[in-house]
């Protein structure tokens, strides 16, 4: 499975082991280009579904980053029909992962890096949707 944390700006992808247990940080990319890198990546790799963040609980539903999430989840399950497509609470996710970098001794350098906290953002997401999907399959 692979998860994304969708922004205006970039976009943070986390994948799973093959036995989805574990969900690990991938990489961050460009807005303007994640079509093209899931491209090339599902080119090479096999992936289940994807599992893109979505703020489940915002007050403005017409704010640009949620109808740009679901213009992206919708263009998506056009581009890879073959893949499921979920839609995961993302919610405090950027809090979490920049005090997940605190934590593990990160150089405030690499804290202040965007795309570290976007990626691991995308594996919070990830690791929590793969805990709620299998007390779901048993």
């Amino acid at each position: 499975m692979m998860a994304i944390d969708y922004g205006l700006k970039r976009v943070g992808v986390a994948v799973t082991d093959p036995l989805q247990l574990i969900a690990t940080p991938l990489t961050t990319v460009d807005t303007a280009t994640i079509l093209d890198f899931l491209k090339t990546y599902l080119h090479k790799e096999s992936v289940e579904a994807f599992v893109v963040g979505f703020p489940a609980d915002i007050k403005d539903k017409q704010a640009p980053i949620v109808v740009a999430i679901h213009q992206f989840v919708k263009l998506l399950g056009q581009v890879f029909p073959t893949q499921q497509v979920y839609q995961h609470d993302e919610r405090y996710t950027s809090k979490l992962a920049a005090a997940s970098l605190v934590a593990g001794g990160f150089k405030k350098k690499d804290r202040r890096n965007k795309g570290n906290i976007d990626k691991l953002s995308a594996t919070i997401i990830l690791q929590s949707f793969l805990t709620s999907y299998k007390y779901q399959r048993t």
